[in-house]
């Protein structure tokens, strides 16, 4: 292939087959506490940290690593102590990480809005081989952790209260997971963006729960989704010139329509089983039961 002659490409499909892993991996544990759009929030206020890099002359992964992560545990205490307040204080911090990176980035001497664009929305020329180096070593942390720590962090998500009767650091996993989100987040921007990367969290998860029961296969297949349409988008933005992150995220919910209208039929199809067995079978009154009846368990 012509495509893998080039040398940026090479590192560019690197960078997107390690999100598409990635991605997936942390987005199962949002969704399933409800929280799908925290990866939107953190890459508001991970513009901040690329705009800071410009600023500084650093490479702008590490500096968005360690904003975001600022800014995914400021999330996490305002969820734990923000109450009613709580949703203000999240609106202000996304809205301010985001005015701040503008803020930033144009104060910078080699930031430019061209730069920026390229944190938004994802851009595959200038995947450096820096940048590769950071994603390969922030990506085996995420999968390290969300495999790794999958049953406690699953338990976390599913029920807090259980979880911590059980005896789990419920605060510690918490944070655990907001700061592989924050980590998440700069792994993908490179080639989603900043703005569509927490699709990316979501769309192939709620693609695999459609077709799968239980959360092994849910994670394994929303990994799959997230692998191929990562590196069908990022190939279809070399031929075709766009950003990479609107073809990945494009890919992403069209798989997702295409699931669910194949698993719809079968969704029905057990219904209508169920609703048949259900029917077949009578309920009697204690002590009326005919003599002579098998009753098994």
């Amino acid at each position: 292939m012509d495509i893998l002659t080039y040398d940026f490409m090479q590192r560019a499909l690197l960078a997107a087959v390690l999100v598409g892993i990635t991605a997936p991996a942390v987005g199962i544990y949002l969704v399933q506490r409800r929280q799908a759009i925290m990866g939107d929030g953190i890459g508001h206020v991970a513009l901040t940290g690329v705009a800071l890099g410009f600023l500084t002359g650093t490479n702008p992964v590490w500096t968005a690593v360690v904003v975001s992560s600022l800014g995914a545990v400021l999330m996490e205490l305002i969820r734990w102590y923000g109450k009613a307040r709580g949703d203000l204080a999240l609106a202000m911090l996304f809205y301010g990480g985001m005015a701040g990176g503008v803020l930033l980035i144009n104060l910078a001497p080699n930031g430019s809005n061209a730069n920026l664009t390229t944190y938004l929305f994802g851009s595959i020329t200038t995947v450096s081989r820096s940048d590769v180096v950071a994603i390969c070593v922030l990506a085996a942390l995420v999968v390290l952790i969300t495999l790794g720590l999958r049953r406690q962090l699953f338990a976390v998500c599913q029920d807090e209260e259980f979880a911590r009767v059980t005896g789990l650091p419920v605060r510690l996993l918490n944070l655990l997971l907001a700061l592989t989100a924050a980590v998440t987040v700069t792994v993908a921007m490179r080639v989603v963006g900043l703005l569509l990367v927490s699709a990316l969290m979501v769309v192939p998860v709620a693609a695999a729960q459609q077709a799968t029961r239980g959360f092994a296969m849910t994670l394994a297949l929303a990994i799959g989704i997230g692998t191929v349409v990562s590196l069908s988008g990022t190939v279809y933005s070399f031929y075709v010139d766009v950003p990479p992150g609107a073809s990945i995220v494009v890919l992403a919910i069209a798989v997702f329509g295409l699931i669910t209208t194949l698993a719809a039929p079968l969704a029905r199809r057990r219904a209508r089983r169920a609703a048949a067995a259900g029917e077949g079978c009578t309920l009697e009154a204690p002590g009326i039961r005919p003599a002579g009846d098998d009753v098994s368990v």
